[in-house]
C-alpha cells in the first residue's frame, strides 16, 4: 500500500503542497463527468491549507524518503507510529488487511484538514 501511494504523482505534489501551512491548491475537476453522457468543464478549486497534522506530515516524510533515497530500504516507523495513534488496533504488529490500513492512513489525513 505504502510503496502505491509513494507512486501517485497526485499525492506527492498535494503532500508537497500541504506541507507549506497557508498553501493555496488549486484542484481541477476531470473533464468527463463518468454519471451522465456529456462532458462539461467545471471551475477548478481553490482551497487554503492550514498547518498539516502529524500524520500527514509523517506520510510526507515517508514519500519524500521513497523517492530520494538511495539507500534502497525505506522504514516507516514515524509514519506507523502516527497510524497507530489514529487506530489502535495496528499496535503490536500483528496481521492486519492492507485496505484497513489505507483507509485508516487516509481516513486520518483527511481528519486533519
Amino acid at each position: 500500500v505504502l510503496q502505491n501511494l509513494s507512486q501517485t504523482p497526485v499525492l506527492r505534489e498535494l503532500l508537497k503542497e500541504a506541507k507549506m501551512p497557508g498553501t493555496t491548491v488549486k484542484i481541477e475537476s476531470p473533464e468527463l463527468c463518468m454519471l451522465c453522457c456529456f462532458s462539461f468543464k467545471q471551475e477548478p478549486q481553490l482551497i487554503k491549507l492550514d498547518q498539516p497534522g502529524p500524520l500527514t506530515l509523517a506520510m510526507y516524510q515517508f514519500v519524500t524518503e521513497m523517492q530520494e533515497t538511495k539507500k534502497g530500504v525505506v522504514t516507516p516507523k514515524e509514519l506507523f507510529a502516527q497510524v497507530c495513534k489514529k487506530a489502535i488496533r495496528f499496535k503490536g504488529y500483528q496481521q492486519q488487511d492492507s485496505h484497513e490500513l489505507l483507509r485508516y492512513l487516509l481516513d486520518g489525513m483527511r481528519a486533519e484538514e
